[in-house]
């Protein structure tokens, strides 16, 4: 692995990982919340030694990413992720894609797939279910439970949280998602890093207020949030990741969502897995990821 390389697109300077730049064929490992690039580099050398060029980008608002502008609203809506990934991409020149997502990365990359049908080659969410961006969702009363974290931050006390307490608010969601003491404290170290970022707080509020209706969006993304609601159904073939000890989203949100897959669909739950599968899990991810690209015909 190199250290960052960065490249800009028209709002961000984006920081990215590499791995194996003359790979044959290019693969996007987009990060989640609350985690950073580095989540994926046990699957990324995985993927590199298989032939692919693996990039994993910071998202707005984590490690070294930066905003181009002073006076861009500092928006975390899931619409705005999926640009930026599609910004990403443009910028590289890379050509279809594997484009693989856990939690917040798996929302961006599959609403890239839903505002440009084509872009990607083969799709991988890990932890969340399809379809689940709208406000108005049907929530079982143990998901809700699991979302107090969301309702938390719709609050003055939990913007305060988050400014002002962020690692100690993170690292309780580390250790209440997955089974067990699953982690080493310099992983956690190594993620919360990202978190430092300026603009990190403001993105992160925004995005869960946002994600209920309890904040406007960036007028600059009405047009790809009216593409991306209702969830369009998506032509890409798409691998589904779930952990079966997931405490934040629930295995059962991930269910039934065949439908929404045109090209292939493929969902697998690992038993005993929380929320962060690369992360728990990495070569099963990667086995995973691999037999189902050799299979969609990669």
């Amino acid at each position: 692995m190199s250290a960052y390389a960065h490249i800009q697109t028209p709002l961000l300077d984006i920081a990215y990982l590499e791995w194996n730049p003359s790979g044959s064929r290019s693969a996007v490992l987009v990060h989640g919340w609350p985690d950073s690039p580095e989540s994926w580099n046990t699957v990324a050398e995985r993927l590199a030694a298989d032939g692919y060029r693996v990039l994993c980008p910071a998202l707005r608002g984590f490690g070294p990413t930066r905003f181009r502008d002073a006076a861009t609203p500092r928006s975390g809506e899931l619409a705005a992720l999926g640009r930026d990934l599609l910004d990403f991409i443009d910028a590289l020149g890379l050509q279809r894609p594997l484009l693989a997502g856990h939690d917040w990365g798996a929302r961006a990359t599959a609403n890239a797939c839903g505002l440009r049908p084509g872009v990607a080659a083969q799709l991988a969410l890990l932890s969340v279910g399809y379809g689940t961006n709208d406000p108005n969702q049907v929530l079982s009363l143990t998901q809700a439970r699991n979302y107090w974290y969301h309702w938390f931050m719709a609050t003055p006390r939990g913007a305060d949280a988050v400014h002002g307490n962020r690692r100690e608010f993170t690292r309780t969601m580390w250790d209440t998602w997955s089974p067990g003491a699953w982690y080493a404290p310099e992983d956690f170290d190594e993620a919360a890093r990202a978190f430092d970022n300026p603009d990190w707080a403001d993105v992160v509020l925004h995005s869960y207020r946002h994600r209920w209706g309890y904040a406007e969006g960036d007028p600059a993304y009405l047009a790809d949030t009216a593409v991306l609601t209702p969830a369009p159904v998506l032509t890409v073939p798409t691998l589904v990741l779930h952990g079966g000890a997931d405490a934040c989203n629930q295995p059962a949100t991930s269910e039934g969502k065949d439908a929404f897959f045109t090209g292939g669909y493929e969902r697998r739950v690992l038993d005993g897995v929380g929320h962060f599968p690369q992360r728990e899990a990495p070569q099963a991810v990667a086995d995973a990821i691999l037999a189902f690209c050799a299979k969609a015909g990669a």
